[in-house]
């Protein structure tokens, strides 16, 4: 495969390093993305959709080492090429239990990105938002910009009509903004910083600072919904039309004690119903999770009303399942695509090497295809955990000493070796019963 459009150095840079040292890096991924073509075009058409004020929603399903986190991160780079903010959320039985909608937002706000911000992105974004506030009141030609107090009174009214909806609900989102922008004017840092702690969700912010802006407690399961709901109107107004969410390895619910699994499962039922009654206009919710999830006893199936919001007819050829489903199966990786995947990256090497026809010469397509089977074959013969390990190979142990070494062949000078320490869990799963080091002849 040869790369069809040109790439920067720093993006090819971060790409080749983060596979340098065994990572999935964190931008670039539809430089080695491969298999998710057929996806492209029904999700782009969702990300229209939220961009117009509509909502989305898909599950992603797959098994272990299937690429579900890898499809996420990849829609994320889609989606803040749209324009949206985004978040990963990791569902977990201890740090982020589905049930407690008050985390899930807690984790959201903590992990939210912009093209043009890293997370938390919270503040950038409520500055943002009462810049655009303040430069909208200016441009009606009614308030003069010398008069601090009238911009601040006509911004404060501009702000509570933007907030209407969701201050009907959740009237502490809209208190809390207000006593900010009152902190910020003051030029009290301390206090501006403990409400933003507190729009995100966070818990033990000194009660000094709520008083300031009449507000108390600490936000709960309920009052959860109605923050995602300001958020939202608070990013569309300061030229970000919708937020993706990806709710990552939902999983974990099958492990948790019953009564909490079903907590969790019913929590899960709401969102979706709100976002179907239309409550999150520029919503994109997206859940990741294994097959046992959704068709297990102990998953979906447990809460019927759920399982009949998430069916999906997988029993045709995959081949024609629809990328507009609620459910997108991912199929793993095969030997096929792994060499693809290798020869993918092998291409974007080349590109920026001191000597690309070496590398040409010396990594050639048939090569590649040996060097995944002898991975593989490391690994118990399971491709599917099998691309971080190859690609990580490929890149330090194989293209790396032909660049740097005139006279170094792969197929003479290199013996393919797998050692334990090198592998995560569901790696030195798949290779158990192999000894720590594994010595593979390439032929």
């Amino acid at each position: 495969m040869t790369l069809s459009a040109p790439v920067s150095v720093a993006r090819r840079r971060e790409v080749i390093d983060a596979l340098r040292r065994g990572t999935v890096p964190q931008a670039s991924l539809d430089l080695f993305a491969v298999g998710l073509g057929r996806f492209e075009s029904a999700l782009d058409e969702d990300l229209a959709t939220v961009t117009r004020g509509g909502a989305a929603f898909h599950a992603i399903r797959g098994d272990y080492g299937s690429g579900k986190t890898f499809f996420a991160r990849w829609l994320t780079e889609r989606a803040k090429r749209a324009g949206l903010a985004t978040a990963e959320v990791q569902i977990s039985e201890t740090e982020t239990p589905l049930h407690r909608l008050e985390t899930v937002y807690r984790r959201l706000t903590e992990r939210l990105a912009t093209a043009t911000h890293q997370p938390s992105a919270l503040r950038a974004i409520i500055d943002s938002w009462f810049y655009t506030l303040e430069e909208e009141v200016l441009d009606g030609g009614d308030t003069d910009e010398e008069d601090e107090a009238a911009l601040a009174e006509a911004v404060d009214a501009l702000m509570e009509r933007r907030l209407a909806d969701v201050a009907r609900t959740t009237p502490a989102f809209a208190a809390a903004l207000r006593g900010y922008r009152r902190a910020v004017a003051a030029g009290d840092g301390a206090t501006a910083e403990a409400l933003i702690a507190w729009l995100g969700g966070q818990k033990s912010v000194a009660a000094s600072a709520r008083r300031s802006a009449g507000v108390r407690g600490d936000l709960d399961h309920f009052a959860a919904l109605g923050f995602l709901q300001g958020l939202l109107t608070v990013l569309r107004d300061c030229g970000h039309p919708g937020l993706l969410l990806v709710l990552d390895e939902i999983e974990t619910l099958q492990r948790v004690r019953g009564d909490v699994r079903e907590k969790g499962l019913n929590a899960l039922r709401q969102l979706l119903d709100e976002i179907d009654a239309g409550r999150f206009p520029g919503f994109f919710l997206v859940i990741t999770g294994t097959p046992a999830f959704y068709d297990g006893q102990q998953g979906a199936q447990r809460l019927p009303p759920l399982a009949q919001r998430l069916a999906t007819d997988f029993t045709t050829d995959p081949r024609f399942d629809s990328p507009r489903a609620v459910q997108l199966r991912l199929p793993g990786f095969d030997l096929p695509r792994l060499g693809e995947l290798g020869r993918t990256v092998r291409d974007l090497y080349q590109e920026a090497a001191d000597h690309p026809d070496r590398v040409a010469a010396r990594v050639d397509d048939r090569y590649i295809s040996e060097l995944a089977t002898a991975v593989t074959g490391g690994l118990g013969g399971k491709v599917g955990v099998a691309p971080r390990v190859f690609l990580r190979k490929l890149v330090a142990d194989v293209l790396d000493r032909i660049d740097e070494f005139e006279d170094f062949d792969p197929r003479e000078h290199y013996a393919l070796t797998i050692v334990d320490s090198e592998l995560n869990s569901v790696e030195r799963n798949a290779a158990a019963g192999d000894a720590d080091d594994i010595a593979l002849e390439l032929p």
